[in-house]
C-alpha cells in the first residue's frame, strides 16, 4: 500500500496555547483535521463559557483564511465550578465537555480540583445535561510513583466517579496503562479513552536509555513496554471506545531542555503521519480510519465529517524545529525519518 486515503479525521484532545504560539502552531492541526477538542489550560484557564467564547475566536482568527477547521471548545473544572455554568455550557453550541485536572498533575493543572467527591454536585449537573467530562486520570499524592499514578487513580477516583454517575459521558484522556485499557473496556459505553501517538510510539526507555530525552517527556509519562503493547492493542483493536487524541502540547524548546523541562509532546505537525507509523507497525493500517475519523465523533454525537485527506507511502525528515518568532519548538521525532506523509 502506498497510498492511504481517510475520511478527514479530528483531534480529540490538543493544546494550542495562545498568542504567538497560538498563531504559529494552528495551521499544523488545521491542514489535517477538521475538528479538534481544545484544551482549557491557559493562565488563566478556560472556566467559563464567556472566556471560552473568546479564545475560541482567538483561534479562529489564527486559522488560515481558507481554512474550514472548527475548534470544540471545553471549560476547566475547578472547585468553584457551578451547576448554572454547567447549564450555560449545555446551551451553547461551542462547548463541548469540562476538562477535570488534579490539582497539579500536569502543565497549568494548579486551578485543578485538590477533592474530586467535592465536585460531585457538578458532575450531577453534567450528567442531566449530558454534557461529557473529560480526565486527566492520575492521582497527585507526592508519595505515589509517578509510573503508578494512573493506576491509582483508577483504582481510588475513576471507578468511583463512574460507579456514581453510571450515565455521565466520560472520556479517560491519553491512556497509558493496562488498568486503565482493561477499565475502560470493562466499562459501560458511556466511557470512553483517547490515545497519544508518543504512546504508541514509546515506553519509558526511549526517556531515559542512553540520556535523558526532554522531548519525550510527558503527563502522563510513558510506561513499560507491556503497557504500550495494551495500548497499541487497544487502538487497532476497531473497538469504537478508543480513539485519536493526540494531546499535542507545543512549549519552547527551552522551556523543554533546562533544569525543569516541561510535560508535553510536540505532534500536530505530522499527527496522522505519527499515528499511520504505529498502525502499520501493527500491519492494521485498515482500522486507522475508525480510529481517527469515526469513534470519537460518534462519542461526541456529532456527524461523522465527509471530506477525505490522502497520506502518501514516502519518506521524509522531520525538521529538527519550528520557529516561533524568536524562539523555536521541537516536534516529537525531531531529525528523524517518517515514512507517510500528508499530501
Amino acid at each position: 500500500m502506498d497510498k492511504l486515503t481517510l475520511i478527514r479525521p479530528d483531534d480529540w484532545h490538543l493544546h494550542v496555547r495562545n498568542g504567538e504560539i497560538l498563531r504559529s502552531v494552528i495551521a499544523h492541526t488545521a491542514k489535517q483535521f477538521s475538528r479538534a477538542i481544545i484544551m482549557p489550560n491557559l493562565k488563566p484557564p478556560i472556566s467559563i463559557v464567556k472566556q471560552a467564547l473568546i479564545y475560541r475566536q482567538e483561534i479562529i482568527q489564527a486559522l488560515p483564511v481558507e481554512s474550514t477547521f472548527s475548534p470544540l471548545m471545553t471549560l476547566y473544572l475547578t472547585g468553584s465550578t457551578t451547576k448554572d455554568e454547567v447549564k450555560k455550557s449545555a446551551e451553547s453550541e461551542h462547548i463541548h465537555a469540562f476538562k477535570l485536572y488534579p490539582a497539579g498533575a500536569t502543565t497549568n493543572s494548579d486551578s485543578g480540583v485538590n477533592n474530586i467527591k467535592s465536585i460531585y454536585p457538578v458532575l450531577e449537573a453534567m450528567e442531566q445535561v449530558d454534557i461529557p467530562l473529560l480526565i486527566h486520570g492520575e492521582v497527585t499524592d507526592n508519595n505515589c510513583d509517578i509510573f503508578d499514578r494512573e493506576k491509582v487513580f483508577v483504582e481510588s477516583s475513576l471507578s468511583n466517579i463512574v460507579k456514581n454517575f453510571p450515565n455521565l459521558r466520560i472520556v479517560v484522556e491519553h491512556l497509558t496503562t493496562k488498568e486503565a485499557v482493561d477499565f475502560v473496556i470493562s466499562s459501560s459505553n458511556k466511557v470512553a479513552a483517547t490515545i497519544t501517538p508518543q504512546h504508541l510510539l514509546f515506553n519509558r526507555n526511549a526517556i531515559l536509555a542512553g540520556g535523558i530525552r526532554p522531548h519525550l517527556y510527558c503527563l502522563p509519562i510513558l510506561k513499560r513496554e507491556y503497557h504500550r503493547q495494551s495500548l497499541i492493542k487497544a487502538a487497532t483493536s476497531g473497538n469504537p471506545k478508543f480513539f485519536l487524541g493526540t494531546d499535542s502540547a507545543p512549549h519552547l524548546t527551552g522551556a523543554k531542555e533546562n533544569s525543569c523541562g516541561c510535560a508535553g509532546c510536540y505532534s500536530a505537525y505530522a499527527a496522522l503521519e505519527l499515528y499511520a507509523e504505529a498502525f502499520e507497525q501493527e500491519n492494521a493500517l485498515d482500522k486507522l480510519e475508525g480510529f481517527a475519523s469515526f469513534f470519537g465523533a460518534d462519542f461526541y454525537q456529532l456527524p461523522r465529517n465527509t471530506q477525505t485527506i490522502t497520506l502518501k507511502k514516502q519518506p521524509w525528515t522531520v525538521p529538527d524545529s519550528y520557529q516561533i518568532g524568536n524562539e523555536t519548538i521541537t516536534p516529537l521525532k525531531a531529525g528523524e525519518d517518517l515514512h507517510w506523509k500528508f499530501i
